[in-house]
């Protein structure tokens, strides 16, 4: 992290999001990234994957069961991270991005922090998140974050699963200053 941030970190229920064109822009930008880094890269928007575009033309019924977060940075929107609604006392973190730009401040961190309080603020037993291998940065990040790689619940090859175990976050259900372990061999 190069420089602290000052970004203010704002949360609601999808369905009623605040402003959703800043999300979709934010999500726009993530999943063109995203297919770009998985060797399908697509030339506009309206090329992507059925499950993405959805998210991005109405992000109010595509989240609408999960709470969603947006970071704001001298007024412009920075970040985001959707936290999906609890099933069976976990939920799972998606969609993390930080405006290319706007990144080196700690956004993510201050995004990971307001999810992972609002999960035990809610009574989430365990959070958990899966990164492509190839976002090392982000793996490091969550490493440093207390999360821990773990066995995949999802079947797509190259994703590291990863939780944030209870015993981890403390009375103050925030992200600490735990390391994780090592993500070699995951995926």
């Amino acid at each position: 992290m190069n420089a602290h941030t000052t970004a203010a970190v704002v949360h609601s229920p999808g369905a009623l999001l605040r402003d959703p064109d800043a999300l979709a822009a934010l999500l726009t930008d993530y999943h063109l990234s995203t297919e770009a880094e998985k060797g399908s890269p697509v030339a506009d928007v309206t090329r992507l994957p059925a499950r993405y575009l959805a998210e991005i033309q109405d992000p109010r019924t595509a989240f609408a069961d999960d709470t969603v977060f947006l970071a704001v940075d001298d007024g412009v929107p920075a970040g985001c991270l959707v936290v999906t609604a609890p099933d069976a006392g976990t939920a799972e973190i998606k969609r993390v991005w930080t405006d290319p730009v706007r990144r080196g401040r700690g956004i993510a961190s201050v995004l990971l922090r307001a999810a992972t309080a609002h999960c035990a603020d809610s009574g989430v037993a365990t959070v958990r998140l899966s990164v492509w291998s190839w976002r090392t940065p982000a793996i490091a990040l969550y490493e440093r974050s207390g999360f821990r790689v773990t066995g995949s619940w999802d079947p797509r090859e190259d994703l590291v699963c990863m939780e944030y175990p209870p015993a981890v976050r403390g009375h103050q259900g925030v992200l600490g200053g735990v390391r994780g372990s090592s993500c070699q061999g995951a995926g």
